[in-house]
């Protein structure tokens, strides 16, 4: 088994409760939430980091944002607002080497954001 928490999480989905599943992607809540909603969304292929995106990648990361705003909406957040994150590497705050975004909402967001 491979030691990629978001890969376990997929192939063991009991482990977690999915907010939406499909043949490409997963989400669920973020176990450390930084908003009143918090959720991840995890294409389903291992893919490392943003970094790894290529060309023939753009259907994948639309589809993925497309499941960020149906989750928003399934979770109330999309009228008031809320934010995708995409960390990527080190610096850019990655801490899980699978690529996900972070969609916030529920609360004002502030800016810079940090």
């Amino acid at each position: 088994m491979t030691e990629c928490i978001f890969c376990q999480l997929i192939e063991n989905p009991h482990r977690t409760n999915f907010l939406l599943e499909d043949e490409i992607g997963v989400a669920f809540n973020d176990i450390n939430p930084q908003a009143p909603t918090h959720f991840l969304v995890v294409p389903k292929q291992h893919v490392a980091s943003a970094r790894e995106l290529g060309e023939n990648d753009i259907a994948i990361f639309g589809h993925l944002m497309g499941l960020c705003q149906q989750v928003a909406s399934l979770t109330g957040i999309c009228e008031e607002g809320y934010r995708y994150v995409l960390n990527t590497g080190k610096n850019g705050g990655q801490t899980v080497n699978h690529l996900h975004f972070h969609v916030l909402g529920g609360r004002q967001m502030g800016w810079p954001p940090g």
